[in-house]
């Protein structure tokens, strides 16, 4: 069970990465860092300088965790993936589903998250001290970590398509995915730079936090579903057609 379409995953690996592009940490603590750097008058050269930090720490964060999610997958299943651990990531991804429609957003108005109440605590505080652009992207990198509860079904689902395709394919997919998982942030960012306040990006977040959560769960769950068709059923099947 080790050939697959090359367009059907790389399909897999795009809507993965949509649905990590769709949690909210990193850009929660990029709206946080912003507005404590505009609150100490920092220049827009300084501001954009340590949002393209932060972007590119958790564009190099996401890479490191496919890369190692694809290499510890490819050392542990040498040949092929079975269609039980197939079966098991399709589980998880329902549980996370489950997870980010039950807990992701904290109870009240706001968009505070449920993410360990110390890491929450460091973020806040890194946030306050940031001023260079090394420390935006440390920040960053920590970031992604905050919610590595609920990015990790995707990850692993994308890097167990990865590791199947060939050398050239692994590149463009790694490559899609984190293009497509920090676009949110790109666009925050952007909009910072060209003079949007935080208030209203706040605003919008707040106003459309239902829809974000029932988008990111609803995604895993219809991922999980599509991977254990095409993945265990349909392999499965074909390959009692086969015999």
């Amino acid at each position: 069970m080790g050939n697959f379409d090359s367009t059907s995953s790389l399909a897999i690996v795009l809507f993965a990465a949509l649905i990590h592009a769709s949690f909210q940490a990193s850009i929660s603590v990029l709206t946080l860092m912003s507005g404590h750097a505009l609150g100490k008058k920092a220049s827009h050269g300084r501001l954009l300088r340590l949002a393209g930090g932060f972007v590119a720490g958790v564009g190099v964060m996401t890479a490191l965790l496919l890369s190692a999610a694809a290499f510890v997958s490819s050392q542990l299943l040498l040949g092929s993936t079975p269609a039980l651990v197939w079966a098991a990531v399709c589980g998880a991804m329902l549980g996370a589903g489950l997870s980010v429609w039950l807990f992701y957003y904290k109870n009240g108005s706001g968009t505070s998250l449920w993410i360990p109440r110390h890491l929450a605590s460091y973020l806040n505080d890194r946030s306050k001290a940031t001023k260079q652009s090394a420390e935006a992207f440390g920040l960053g990198l920590t970031s992604v970590l905050a919610e590595l509860l609920f990015v990790f079904a995707p990850v692993v689902v994308a890097a167990l398509v990865l590791i199947r395709l060939s050398p050239e394919l692994q590149l463009i997919g790694t490559l899609l995915y984190v293009t497509v998982a920090t676009l949110p942030l790109v666009a925050v960012g952007a909009l910072i730079g060209a003079g949007h306040t935080l208030a209203s990006i706040q605003k919008w977040r707040e106003s459309n936090k239902k829809f974000l959560q029932f988008a990111a769960g609803g995604g895993l769950f219809a991922l999980g579903l599509y991977v254990y068709v095409d993945r265990v059923i349909v392999a499965t099947i074909s390959a009692a057609g086969v015999q």
